[in-house]
């Protein structure tokens, strides 16, 4: 994740000591689809998820003995996904659980579920963050997630956890589809008061595959960072101190300081810091992924490729066992990168970018990042 407002306003967020600070013997971010079940059916989901529940679903006894070995490993967060994890009749108690262990939890939802009563529960069940996603106008999204009043289920699903004092993050799935609508929904989170919102580039996996002719050209990426960059600062001197950050594409970060470096080259240092200190992308390092039947990935985005089954060995030692071909890459990648990557002079803050995108189109996991916007000049490539 890159924080636009941390960069350009040196607002601070609640996951900024995980991004932003140096850690030792800490545990990764743990995104565990709890479900592949769905109710909606959104063009770009990851997860391929459908209505039905998968048959090696976990249940909830083994759930808890997941927990208990993430909390061993000293885990600082569980993500709820799915699916949509709110059609698991245990997922309150899973967090409960969670909770008691000292892991905080954070749920990644469509919202549409999420009426009076529900948010009245997860208030009391202290999710750290409520995350919703909407991907547009009303037509917009329904459109992209393939059901009619989605939008304004999930509007009211907002509308709810906020009437219950709940942190809301808004969910937003770059493509293009939509992307013209992202002031639309910049100006829905301030007439909302949405807390924080996360922008999305396409990742090319699950059913997000089909979608990667719909992917913005670079021309269009730069000028949506552009956009966010301008409707950030607009309403921070507005006094609406909106978390807002781009997750899956860490060449933001670095474009975001090139921008700094031209406007305010002291903030431009700071920032740079910041860069360096998160690492750019930590798929497989300081963030994880379980799905719905146990199989451990990267990250959320892996699904098709797994490091090892939970119900073989516990998470914590797939997670540890760096003698994985794919795992011990990820850990030291910066030798197997290829072409513009490998000589990138921002590699350490961008390390390599998204992996799993690159082995989408190249069919090779350490071919460049084709969704990294930045000439060979900035790069310093000549």
């Amino acid at each position: 994740m890159i924080s636009v407002s941390r960069l350009l306003c040196d607002m601070h967020g609640p996951g900024d000591y995980l991004r932003y600070e140096n850690h030792r013997n800490i545990g990764p971010v743990v995104v565990w689809n709890i479900t592949r079940q769905c109710n909606l059916k959104c063009f770009h989901c990851y997860a391929n998820s459908k209505p039905g529940i998968t048959p090696r679903e976990i249940d909830t006894r083994s759930g808890v003995e997941f927990i208990s070995d993430l909390a061993s490993l000293n885990v600082p967060a569980i993500l709820f996904s799915g699916g949509e994890p709110l059609m698991r009749k245990d997922i309150l108690k899973l967090a409960a659980f969670a909770h008691s262990k000292g892991i905080k939890t954070t749920l990644s939802t469509n919202g549409t579920l999420i009426n009076e009563d529900l948010a009245s529960d997860l208030k009391q069940q202290d999710f750290t963050e409520i995350g919703i996603s909407l991907d547009g106008s009303q037509s917009t999204n329904d459109y992209f997630r393939g059901v009619k009043g989605a939008y304004d289920s999930a509007l009211s699903g907002i509308k709810n956890c906020k009437k219950y004092g709940l942190r809301v993050s808004l969910r937003f799935t770059i493509t293009l589809y939509n992307y013209q609508d992202i002031p639309a929904i910049m100006n829905l989170c301030e007439q909302e008061e949405i807390d924080r919102i996360c922008f999305y580039h396409l990742v090319y996996t699950g059913r997000g595959t089909d979608l990667r002719n719909e992917d913005l050209n670079h021309h269009q990426k730069r000028h949506v960072l552009d956009t966010i960059c301008e409707m950030t600062l607009d309403m921070y001197s507005r006094g609406h101190k909106k978390e807002v950050l781009t997750v899956g594409n860490h060449c933001d970060g670095i474009y975001i300081y090139f921008k700094l470096m031209e406007s305010d080259p002291m903030r431009a240092e700071h920032a740079y810091e910041l860069l360096h200190i998160n690492g750019g992308n930590n798929s497989g390092i300081k963030i994880g992924a379980v799905d719905d039947e146990g199989n451990v990935h990267p990250d959320q985005f892996w699904w098709h490729y797994s490091l090892g089954n939970i119900r073989e060995r516990k998470f914590s030692q797939i997670w540890m066992d760096l003698n994985e071909p794919l795992l011990r890459g990820l850990h030291n990648r910066k030798h197997l990168l290829k072409g513009r990557c490998k000589y990138c002079r921002y590699l350490s803050i961008c390390n390599g970018n998204l992996r799993v995108r690159a082995e989408a189109v190249y069919g090779d996991i350490w071919a460049p990042d084709p969704a990294c916007y930045l000439t060979d000049e900035e790069i310093g490539i000549l």
